[in-house]
């Protein structure tokens, strides 16, 4: 039996675009992904060539019978458009976080993937990172009595990257991963413009009405962390749990587990509780970008 093989477009060559096109060119030997196939890249900057892959137009990706998925790491402004594109086109897509920038626009996107039975995958390298593996394994079976996950980091142009709601949801989808549903109990945001500094804060319950707060703070000079105090019945965890460097890269995980979804080899079950917590956490994101632009809406 001949081996199913996907052509792959790749848009979008910043960082993430880049280690994208790295991987598909070397996939992990005896892996899904060595059932992808790297057919171009698109970018709005001219390159030519990045090494042997070569540049080809929107146009064609879109056109294109040979391509069957697009990999798209453009700013994030721009992933609910270029979805769209890829999905109407009859193509699966892969995209970087967060997949939209406003909730009504994620809900959309993922009906229209499964009326055209695509697949539409969420890349979440944050939940396969080793610390975060240890960290879970250490959460696990414990009861939460309080928490705090905070996070600093350089400043993003938020017109490239939207809300930090939406740009930072990556910590709000490990603390749906480690706790469970959450509810918004109060969000506020202070900008010093002049400084170009901002800190969101936002608090949380737990189902067990338990406090969680969340803090995304950037500003210039602040290094990219993460600090956390998960304190449980049992006692407090103020440090990650010491974790081993794993040999398999981040976005080469990720791409495996797109390969495996295109080959149909991840579970219904699994597949369902990745929706939810996707569409989940997008949905508070935009609640929590209502409490902090339009306070009014909550204390009339």
């Amino acid at each position: 039996q001949i081996s199913k093989m996907f052509g792959i477009v790749v848009v979008g060559v910043g960082i993430a675009g880049l280690a994208r096109i790295q991987d598909l060119m070397n996939p992990m030997p005896s892996s899904p992904s060595e059932h992808l196939k790297l057919f171009g890249f698109v970018s709005r900057r001219s390159f030519g060539n990045i090494n042997e892959a070569k540049q080809i137009s929107l146009e064609d990706a879109l056109r294109n019978k040979d391509i069957h998925a697009a990999f798209i790491s453009t700013e994030n402004r721009s992933h609910e458009e270029t979805i769209r594109m890829f999905l109407e086109a009859g193509k699966h897509v892969l995209v970087e976080y967060p997949m939209a920038l406003s909730a009504k626009a994620a809900h959309e996107l993922w009906e229209m993937a499964e009326q055209k039975d695509k697949v539409l995958h969420v890349e979440h390298i944050e939940l396969l990172t080793e610390e975060y593996k240890q960290l879970k394994k250490e959460v696990a079976g414990k009861d939460l009595v309080k928490g705090t996950l905070h996070f600093t980091g350089h400043v993003l142009d938020e017109n490239k990257s939207g809300f930090p709601a939406f740009s930072g949801i990556a910590r709000l989808t490990w603390l749906i991963d480690l706790f469970g549903d959450l509810t918004v109990t109060f969000a506020t945001r202070e900008k010093q413009k002049d400084k170009n500094y901002s800190r969101m804060t936002v608090h949380f319950q737990t189902a067990n009405k338990k406090p969680l707060t969340w803090i995304e703070e950037r500003g210039p000079g602040m290094r990219r962390e993460k600090k956390i105090n998960f304190c449980f019945t049992s006692g407090c965890l103020e440090n990650f749990p010491e974790a081993p460097r794993s040999s398999v890269g981040l976005f080469m995980q990720d791409q495996n587990l797109f390969a495996k979804k295109l080959l149909g080899q991840v579970s219904k079950e699994e597949l369902a509780a990745e929706k939810w917590r996707i569409l989940r956490c997008l949905d508070l994101a935009e609640v929590i970008q209502q409490y902090c632009e339009e306070p009014e809406k909550f204390y009339s």
